[in-house]
């Protein structure tokens, strides 16, 4: 849950959140790491834009890294980070991504995101 002027809540695919215990009820606050999965309708300048938007969002609450990855067309994965919002690093197949500043000292191999060919 946060308290932003157009969102009330965030429903990450993935998320890393530290900010206290969790309970039964939602968590309040963003997390510190999140990850948005591609769609098949996730694709094209309108998607884009509202991805971006999302991503904004995400940082004006508090949200540190925030992982957008594509499964379906291009296999990789898309680093934000709140202190460069708009050029994220990208992350390929044979590469291991990682969430730093969120989670130092973390990463996975982009590989295991993805279907073997």
């Amino acid at each position: 849950m946060v308290n932003l002027p157009n969102r009330r809540s965030f429903s990450p695919d993935v998320a890393f959140w530290t900010r206290g215990p969790l309970t039964a009820k939602f968590p309040e606050g963003a997390p510190i790491f999140a990850v948005e999965v591609r769609s098949q309708e996730d694709h094209g300048p309108a998607a884009e834009r509202a991805r971006a938007a999302k991503r904004a969002d995400y940082f004006a609450a508090g949200t540190l890294v925030v992982w957008d990855v594509d499964v379906l067309d291009q296999h990789l994965v898309r680093v934000y980070r709140r202190a460069d919002p708009t050029k994220p690093t990208v992350y390929r197949r044979g590469e291991d991504a990682e969430a730093e500043s969120a989670v130092p000292d973390w990463s996975m191999p982009v590989d295991d995101l993805f279907p073997r060919t």
